[in-house]
């Protein structure tokens, strides 16, 4: 098979990104023409259809979709390249450096790493993206090629009846966002814990009976593992209400409005409003860690950025 240009994994990037060979064409400077032409000759030398024409544009196939994502991260690496090769020897890092996290994490986790990764390292300029933990979740962004790391739940499995880790991960996650924790996840993303986290229920501060209370929820808490142990407790009702995010729920919980379950990260925010029962040795818990690919795993930037995650969870 013959290698494809950088010119022609731009092309792919392109139209993935916009939709459409015209689009991508205004993007790259280029007509559709040439646009639709590179993209032939990069299926040609695949071997495989990787965009669906029609008259709404052109969306990725599976095949495409893994075409692109590896397209990415191959010009992410043209990227990093200059800077590598200057810094190498020299203990210096420089250059934008992506990263994908949830709210809580991106909230309360990432803000002290970065002030002394970028204290360290003036030359580094962090982009990061709040993505939520549903469907490829925050590890997508990293398999997709929009990342060099991210900051996710790692399903390496609860206390309790909650125990074990989550089966059937489509891709590199699974139905949650959650990814396995360990050397290596699907899709050949590499992983590191960073902390475990006990869930714990919060109820409005003086309630005399909090069990009692309806239940709210927002959709990206917890993996398959934790509510696994939700599914065994009785006293645990069906959530009444679904919020758009954890502090939301938080919100609503110190307005006397319900309980919640919520992971520690989440609980940082909590005001005097609320009050905090832990759930015990047999509550659940869940793993936050690192998700990043084997190429940007050894680029200077993610690994300082690793270090200073490691050192801020202790």
């Amino acid at each position: 098979m013959a290698d494809l240009s950088p010119q022609e994994l731009r092309v792919l990037a392109a139209v993935a990104d916009s939709g459409g060979f015209s689009a991508a064409g205004a993007l790259l400077g280029l007509s559709q023409s040439a646009v639709s032409h590179s993209v032939r000759g990069s299926e040609a030398k695949v071997g495989a259809v990787l965009f669906e024409r029609g008259r709404g544009g052109a969306s990725p196939t599976p095949a495409g979709e893994r075409a692109v994502a590896l397209a990415r991260r191959i010009l992410r690496m043209y990227e990093v390249l200059g800077a590598e090769a200057r810094g190498a020897g020299r203990d210096t890092v420089a250059g934008v450096l992506r990263i994908a996290a949830f709210r809580s994490a991106a909230l309360h986790l990432l803000p002290p790493a970065l002030e002394r990764l970028t204290a360290r390292h003036p030359g580094i300029r962090p982009e990061v993206r709040v993505v939520r933990e549903l469907g490829a979740g925050t590890a997508g962004e990293v398999a997709a090629g929009r990342a060099d790391l991210a900051i996710a739940t790692l399903n390496a499995g609860g206390g309790g009846a909650g125990g074990g880790g989550v089966g059937g991960a489509t891709g590199a996650t699974g139905a949650t966002g959650s990814v396995p924790a360990g050397a290596a996840a699907p899709g050949r993303l590499l992983t590191g814990v960073l902390r475990e986290e006990a869930y714990a229920l919060v109820h409005p501060a003086g309630h005399p009976d909090p069990r009692s209370l309806p239940l709210l929820d927002w959709d990206e808490n917890c993996g398959s593992y934790t509510r696994d142990w939700w599914r065994a407790q009785d006293w645990i009702p069906r959530a009444t209400v679904k919020a758009e995010d954890d502090g939301m729920v938080l919100t609503m919980v110190g307005r006397g409005l319900g309980m919640a379950i919520l992971p520690e990260l989440s609980l940082r925010e909590a005001t005097d409003a609320v009050d905090i029962t832990g759930l015990g040795p047999s509550g659940p818990v869940r793993h936050v860690g690192y998700v990043t690919a084997p190429e940007s795993a050894s680029t200077l930037a993610v690994r300082a950025l690793i270090r200073e995650l490691r050192s801020e969870a202790g």
